[in-house]
């Protein structure tokens, strides 16, 4: 089953390559979506992919790369629109 998300990830996620880390994360789970910078200090992440895998991110986004922080993560389903590849913006 193939579903899409929209994460809210905040904590020490800007400027410390989380958003490169997270499109490695991505593709490697066969995800497509997109990581972008929010003006508010969080980065959303929009997945969208077989729910293993997306539940797979959800567990890494909750760790982040090196040397992230995170200290909160929001997770909702939203629609699937076929989108294809992972882009950080």
């Amino acid at each position: 089953m193939t579903e899409a998300r929209r994460f809210l990830v905040s904590g020490r996620v800007q400027g410390v390559g989380f958003r490169a880390a997270t499109r490695g994360v991505a593709r490697e789970l066969g995800l497509s979506g997109h990581a972008i910078n929010l003006p508010d200090g969080r980065v959303e992440v929009v997945a969208e992919g077989p729910v293993p895998a997306l539940d797979a991110l959800q567990a890494w986004l909750g760790r982040g790369p090196l040397p992230a922080r995170v200290d909160g993560l929001t997770a909702e389903r939203i629609p699937a629109t076929g989108r294809e590849g992972f882009r950080t913006g």
